[in-house]
């Protein structure tokens, strides 16, 4: 039996279906299973052991489809579920089906602040969408496999961070779902601990900030935070490695919370304008919510955006950090 998986955004989205991969692979056998995705995402998929053949819309969405026909797959699994999935579905004219997207439920707790969301984190919808093959939960969480080497050595880190260090990450793809940095360093004061911040290129500058103030402190003895700006130093699969070796892992709602869950790490997972109950949660780990509960505009959207639409991003600004016990 030949299966196909369709996914083709983004780094948590693909992490978060990695135990359809495994149980698909597992659980029924001589089965291959093929993965399509986006060249931008090689990094997070390429190297999985569950996986057969990795395909790549690098191109027309019809070069695909022709690529993927040669395949001749008996089953397609959508945990995508969009206007492109639907096309491929249709144009390989095999048998398959979807997740459940809620985009009903979402609507409602977005605009409306009604909640009928179901207590269902997403992995567990896109197993559904396999369960017509005879495969179910495995409890074993999500996977994620770094090649050797993109590993990061611990004695290659600052000598005030190995070991024992935590690590933050400080970026998102959209602002409304990252704290100002005012707040980070408040944060980071009260973790009062070596530090290594995670990011891209665009965090290094938000990096260099936190790092400077936390110099000056140290100087005058007033604080045990030592950080290491590690944004734009190091690629995903290496970010991914430096998460697998910290104590206790921050991050936004961002894909490497759900890679620091990957690695069944104790996180701290940050909510601005989005939140927990839209199901991407961290998944089978241990974790801390830090949001600002009980604000009429939140969520005020499913992804996020450039500014908060009310102006005050009241709700970064009034999140609680007195839990936080590292």
């Amino acid at each position: 039996m030949k299966i196909l998986i369709l996914r083709f955004s983004s780094i948590g989205d693909i992490v978060l279906t990695t135990p359809v991969i495994r149980i698909l692979k597992k659980q029924l056998p001589g089965v291959s299973v093929h993965y399509a995705t986006k060249p931008a995402f090689k990094a997070v998929i390429a190297v999985n052991p569950y996986l057969d053949k990795v395909h790549y819309l690098s191109g027309s969405l019809s070069a695909l489809v022709d690529e993927l026909r040669k395949e001749k797959f008996d089953y397609v699994v959508d945990l995508h579920h969009n206007l492109r999935s639907r096309l491929i579905r249709f144009r390989l004219g095999v048998p398959g089906a979807s997740f459940p997207k809620l985009n009903i439920q979402k609507w409602l707790l977005v605009n409306l602040k009604i909640n009928k969301m179901p207590p269902v984190h997403i992995v567990d919808r896109y197993i559904a969408a396999a369960q017509k093959l005879g495969v179910k939960n495995d409890g074993a969480g999500l996977d994620y496999f770094i090649p050797a080497e993109d590993e990061v050595e611990i004695d290659t880190l600052p000598a005030t961070h190995r070991p024992g260090y935590v690590a933050f990450a400080i970026g998102a793809q959209h602002a409304t779902k990252r704290l100002p940095t005012e707040r980070i360093i408040e944060l980071c004061a009260r973790i009062n601990r070596p530090i290594i911040l995670l990011g891209g290129k665009e965090d290094v500058g938000t990096g260099e900030e936190i790092s400077k103030y936390f110099e000056r402190r140290i100087t005058n003895n007033e604080g045990r935070t030592t950080i290491y700006n590690a944004c734009g130093k190091y690629n995903l699969n290496q970010s991914a490695s430096l998460v697998r070796q910290a104590e206790v892992v921050f991050s936004h709602d961002t894909g490497l919370m759900h890679v620091a869950a990957a690695f069944r790490k104790k996180i701290y997972s940050i909510w601005g304008n989005t939140v927990p109950e839209l199901g991407m949660y961290p998944y089978q780990t241990e974790f801390e919510v830090l949001e600002r509960n009980n604000l009429p505009c939140r969520p005020c959207s499913k992804i996020g955006y450039k500014a908060c639409p009310q102006k005050h991003f009241k709700c970064m600004w009034e999140i609680d950090f007195s839990k936080v016990q590292v």
